[in-house]
């Protein structure tokens, strides 16, 4: 008999949501098994707290447990971090280094964000799944692991297996026994007592009062869409209860920290289906219309290259065929024949090329600034917006220069 309410008091777990309740379940009853776990919820439901609950009730609780956050971990060194490489592999290897699977060896190795894994790891890591085998960076001998592995994602997989970014046959490797974490806005029932518990525990913290909603109040917090989840709903919380001098929060005063726009320089926000919000269909739309401009200017730069090489021919004018872009909504957008004469001098290339590129630049930083901020400067969260991975993010942040 599985003891739902010890599980929850050991792990904090908080809320009574069948669905909640039901995966802790799934996860002590095949605790005791090998079989490969994946995890699926949104960003912020608390998916790592399940490979914990996975490990400690097993027959490797005595193991070693590790926890890898795949996205944070540059796509270079991520085979060397999970199957350790041999002295000498590359620049920087002045040692041979055990990885994960090797240090984790009868124990439990959970993957975060396993679906930003490159395609090349991807591969490796079917092999260890399937036969325990794997081999060094830089080395020829095969390794043997004994290591349960629990992976976790909030990536949509059967449609990354579409898009040709996540394996197949690894995906339903890993997806043996699938437990999926319920959003917040689906376990509203559970909504107001996260709250309380998070505005307690902090007021406990900082020696103060705690904060109580009025009915007004407690309404607007579970209606609210949530789309940080449980971790967005800590952050007001605590929030509200270092900066409000009233210990009573109306739903006036809730409302101020429940953000529902982004100010931006950018067009209005599209509005998904579901109601929620997200990276605007016409911001995209400019974008691609900014690369396309900038593809074109490059190739005008190559046929000035070519034609005033000595034999070429030398055309006068140069033809661009119409193209058309069909977005969702509204009318096709087309950018219409351009005839240009063909001047190859300096000056035309700072004049068409630089400022393409410069608004570019300009509109996606503006993009990364807008997600950055709507999540409060969590780059995970971000990232997931704007639908690129945590380490592009990373990268384009540190390409320009971007404060938080």
């Amino acid at each position: 008999m599985i003891d739902v309410q010890s599980i929850k008091r050991n792990f904090g777990i908080v809320g009574n949501d069948p669905q909640l309740l039901h995966a802790i379940e799934i996860a002590a009853q095949v605790a005791n098994t090998d079989l490969t776990v994946l995890i699926t919820g949104e960003s912020g439901t608390g998916k790592d707290v399940f490979p914990k609950i996975i490990h400690q009730n097993s027959a490797r609780k005595h193991g070693q447990y590790f926890a890898v956050n795949c996205g944070a971990i540059p796509e270079g060194t991520i085979d060397s971090e999970l199957f350790g490489h041999e002295k000498g592999s590359f620049t920087g290897a002045i040692a041979e280094r055990k990885g994960y699977f090797e240090v984790a060896n009868e124990g439990t190795l959970f993957l975060d964000e396993v679906a930003e894994l490159p395609l090349s790891t991807q591969a490796r890591l079917l092999r260890v799944l399937e036969n325990g085998e794997y081999i060094r960076v830089g080395g020829s001998k095969v390794m043997k692991t004994n290591v349960r592995v629990v992976a976790a994602t909030n990536v949509d997989l059967p449609q990354a297996i579409q898009k040709g970014k996540f394996r197949e046959d690894l995906y339903y490797r890993l997806n043996t026994i699938p437990i999926h974490i319920p959003a917040l806005r689906e376990r509203k029932g559970d909504i107001h007592l996260l709250f309380r518990k998070f505005a307690s525990d902090f007021a406990e913290r900082s020696h103060m009062p705690v904060i109580t909603l009025t009915p007004e109040a407690v309404k607007m917090l579970e209606n609210y869409r949530w789309d940080g989840n449980v971790r967005q709903l800590k952050n007001v919380a605590e929030q509200i209860s270092i900066i409000e001098q009233q210990r009573i929060i109306t739903d006036t005063t809730l409302e101020r920290y429940l953000p529902n726009k982004i100010t931006t320089s950018l067009p209005v926000l599209f509005q998904r289906e579901d109601g929620s919000e997200g990276v605007s269909e016409r911001d995209l739309l400019y974008k691609v219309l900014f690369e396309m401009k900038r593809d074109i200017a490059e190739l005008r730069n190559t046929v000035n290259e070519l034609t005033t090489r000595p034999g070429s021919l030398t055309p006068n004018y140069i033809e661009a065929t119409p193209v058309s872009i069909e977005p969702n909504y509204g009318d096709p957008v087309t950018i219409e024949p351009d005839y240009t004469e063909i001047v190859p001098t300096e000056e035309v290339v700072h004049e068409h090329h630089m400022p393409e590129n410069l608004s570019l630049e300009q509109h996606e930083i503006e993009m990364i600034k807008k997600a950055l901020e709507k999540h409060n400067g969590k780059r995970k969260d971000a990232a997931k917006e704007l639908g690129i991975s945590e380490r592009t993010l990373y990268r384009k942040i540190n390409e320009f220069g971007i404060k938080q």
